[in-house]
C-alpha cells in the first residue's frame, strides 16, 4: 500500500469519515487469498527448516524478523489448521547424584549481576538412551549470551566426562581469571581432579542449593530445548550417529540460528556479536547480604521512633552449604553506621 504524503492512516480515515476497522476490511477484502497463502507458506518454511522445533511464539518471532507482521493469535490458528505441532516434551528424570563427602561450594551465581560473556558459566549432565544402552551428555554455557561454549558424550558417567566438556570451553573461549563456574552438587563436579582443573584455570567453584534446579536454570533449559527438539525427534543408530546429529544441533542450529526467548529472539551467536564490550568493561557485581534492604529498614524504624534491628542480616542462610562455617560472619553496624561503611565491612568478609 503506497503512502499518501505525510498522511497517516488514522488521519485519512478522520478526513474520509471511515473507521479503521473498516478501511482495514475492504483492504484485506481485495487480495485475501494471496496474502494468507503467502503467509502460510512462509509459516510451514519456517516450521520445515526448524525441524518441528518451533511453537507459535517463535514462528511469529521468525515471521517478524523476515518483515512479516503477523499477530500470534493468527499464527495460532493458522499453525492448527494445517497440523503443525511442536514436539512436545517428556518427563524429566533426575540424574544427579549429591550423596558424598566431598567438599561443596558456596552459591554464587544467584547473586551475580552479569554484564558481558565470560563472567558466569553454568554446567549440567544429563542421560540419553539409545536402543540398547544409556549415554550421557556434558555442557556448559555462557550464562549471559546462553551459548554453549563446551559439550562432550559418553558411555560413561565418570569425572572424566565434564572434564572433556570444561577442557573444550577453555580451549575455545580462553576466559580470564576469575570466571565464576556454576554446576549443581554432583560427584562428577566435587571430584578433586575437576576442581583441580577449575583452580588451574583460576575459576571460582559455585554450587546449587540441595534440590533446587532454579538455581542452574538456563542449563536445565537447554536440555529440555535438546530433547524436545532433538533427541525425541529422532531416531539413532549408535553413538556415533549420536554424536554427529548433537554436533549439528548445536554448532549450527543452536548457537547460530534458533531464536532464544531469553535474548529478544536472537540467536546465541548474534547476541553476543551485538553486544558492545571494552576490554577494560565493568566485570559482573556480586551482592553477598542485602544491605540496601537493612539500611532501608534501619532508617525506616529510626523515622518511626521504633529501635532499629541489630540481628543477623536478611539473607537466605540455606545457601551456606556443608563444609561452610558462620563463623566469620559478623553482625552489621548500628543504625547509625552508613551505606559505605556497610560495604567495608562486607569487603572483610573476602579478605
Amino acid at each position: 500500500m503506497t503512502v499518501q504524503g505525510k498522511l497517516s492512516i488514522e488521519r485519512m480515515c478522520q478526513l474520509a469519515c471511515v473507521s479503521r476497522a473498516s478501511f482495514y476490511r475492504s483492504l484485506q477484502e481485495r487480495e485475501p487469498v494471496e496474502e494468507n497463502m503467502e503467509v502460510r507458506a512462509m509459516i510451514q518454511q519456517i516450521f520445515v527448516d526448524n525441524k518441528r522445533r518451533y511453537g507459535y511464539r517463535r514462528v511469529s518471532a521468525e515471521l517478524r524478523r523476515r518483515g512479516m507482521i503477523v499477530n500470534h493469535k493468527r499464527v495460532v490458528r493458522l499453525m492448527r489448521e494445517d497440523n503443525l505441532l511442536a514436539v512436545q516434551p517428556k518427563a524429566f528424570v533426575v540424574t544427579t547424584d549429591s550423596d558424598h563427602n566431598l567438599e561443596v561450594y558456596l552459591n554464587l551465581a544467584s547473586r551475580m549481576k552479569l554484564t558481558g560473556i565470560n563472567q558466569l558459566w553454568v554446567a549440567d549432565i544429563t542421560y540419553i538412551r539409545l536402543h540398547q544402552e544409556w549415554v550421557y551428555l556434558a555442557v556448559i554455557l555462557d550464562a549471559f549470551s546462553r551459548k554453549v561454549i563446551g559439550w562432550e558424550l559418553e558411555r560413561n558417567l565418570t569425572a572424566r566426562l565434564p572434564m572433556a566438556a570444561l577442557e573444550r570451553a577453555i580451549a575455545d573461549r580462553q576466559p580470564p581469571p576469575g570466571v565464576v563456574h556454576h554446576s549443581d552438587r554432583g560427584v562428577q563436579y566435587a571430584a578433586g581432579t575437576y576442581v583441580a582443573l577449575l583452580k588451574k584455570q583460576k575459576m571460582i567453584p559455585s554450587m546449587s542449593r540441595p534440590a533446587n534446579p532454579y538455581d542452574n536454570a538456563s542449563c536445565e533449559s537447554f536440555m529440555k530445548t535438546l530433547k524436545r527438539e532433538e533427541i525425541y525427534a529422532n531416531k539413532y543408530r549408535d553413538l556415533a550417529h549420536l554424536r554427529e546429529n548433537i554436533a549439528e544441533f548445536i554448532d549450527n542450529y543452536y548457537n547460530r540460528v534458533r531464536l532464544h526467548s531469553a535474548l529478544g529472539y536472537t540467536p546465541p551467536e548474534e547476541f553476543e556479536q551485538s553486544v558492545t564490550t571494552e576490554p577494560k568493561s565493568q566485570g559482573a557485581t556480586l551482592s553477598f547480604f542485602r544491605h540496601e534492604e537493612i539500611y532501608r529498614s534501619d532508617v525506616g524504624s529510626k523515622t518511626e521512633g521504633e529501635p532499629a534491628e541489630t540481628d543477623s542480616p536478611d539473607h537466605r542462610l540455606d545457601e551456606s552449604p556443608g563444609g561452610y562455617s558462620s563463623a566469620g560472619w559478623s553482625p552489621p553496624e548500628p543504625a547509625s553506621a552508613s551505606p559505605t561503611e556497610t560495604i567495608v565491612n562486607e569487603n572483610r568478609l573476602f579478605e
